[in-house]
């Protein structure tokens, strides 16, 4: 099995070169969606978040607010460091569930936004970045996802910067390119995963 973490800034483009390297058979494990699982309603996860926030962040179904909690959390570092302290665990656990599922030749594929903030990149074999300009991540969140300036920047002031993240890249992905040329990127990305991952490594009993 091959460990691969990927992250990227937001709006970097990560999710599309994620969907690219599922499509090339890596086995997913998205972060951002197991997030979304372990504060779900009804979950011990949602439970703390709502007893560290408030019930304001709740919407009218009982459903977390993802974006009335994240206007709170993103231009407070303390209680975005809350948050994380709740979430991260969880998501941790149920990440180590899914990677012992996967096959053992497999090529097992961490989407983790927060992978550098977080000082994860030890726990993998390699890490890919995908890396766009501070301008292109920028016009990509206001235009594609209707975040104002504001908003966007905010989101993007409270991650790693752009040299933090390639400073523990493996492989770096440019993504200031158009579909077509990302796409031959990553199948040449994929190739090497795969060679990689049939490179045998010793045992800790070797």
């Amino acid at each position: 099995m091959l460990k691969v973490g990927l992250t990227g800034g937001i709006g970097a483009g990560k999710s599309e070169v994620s969907r690219l390297l599922v499509a090339c058979g890596a086995v997913l494990i998205d972060a951002d969606r197991i997030a979304r699982e372990v504060v779900a309603p009804g979950t011990p996860g949602l439970a703390s978040v709502v007893e560290a926030f408030g019930e304001g962040i709740l919407a009218a179904d009982g459903s977390l607010d993802r974006p009335r909690l994240g206007a709170i959390v993103f231009s407070d570092a303390e209680k975005l460091s809350t948050l994380n302290s709740i979430v991260h665990p969880l998501v941790g656990a149920r990440s180590r569930e899914l990677e012992e599922a996967a096959a053992e030749d497999a090529v097992v594929l961490h989407d983790v936004p927060l992978l550098t903030e977080n000082g994860l990149a030890p726990l993998y074999d390699l890490v890919i970045v995908v890396d766009a300009a501070p301008e292109t991540q920028l016009d990509r969140l206001v235009r594609l996802r209707g975040m104002t300036e504001e908003d966007a920047r905010a989101r993007m002031a409270a991650q790693a910067t752009r040299e933090q993240r390639r400073e523990i890249a493996d492989i770096v992905i440019d993504n200031d390119v158009p579909l077509e040329e990302l796409e031959q990127r990553v199948k040449d990305v994929w190739t090497e995963l795969v060679r990689r991952s049939q490179v045998s490594r010793p045992s800790v009993a070797e």
